[in-house]
């Protein structure tokens, strides 16, 4: 399991800094026409090409980063991990 602290790092930078706006419009003008998120998505490309010439890279992913614990309307919990495919 990787830990991707530096991508965490940027998604609540950003978060941060719509939040600042935010709270800086409304005490200057009452309201404010920034937007906030309750969630968040960012798409980090690492690694080199998958193979010659790919625009998929072998270590890119995508973080997900929900702020608004209302608005998970439901979760899963994993199932075990079964050997596959299974032999007799």
């Amino acid at each position: 399991m990787l830990l991707r602290e530096l991508d965490c790092a940027v998604i609540e930078y950003m978060q941060g800094s719509i939040d600042e706006a935010w709270k800086s419009e409304i005490k200057k003008n009452g309201s404010s026409t920034t937007r906030q998120f309750d969630s968040t998505r960012g798409v980090f490309t690492q690694g080199g090409p998958a193979l010659e010439g790919a625009g998929i890279f072998e270590k890119s992913h995508i973080q997900v980063c929900v702020r608004n614990p209302n608005s998970i309307k439901g979760f899963f919990i994993s199932r075990e991990e079964v050997e596959f495919p299974i032999e007799d």
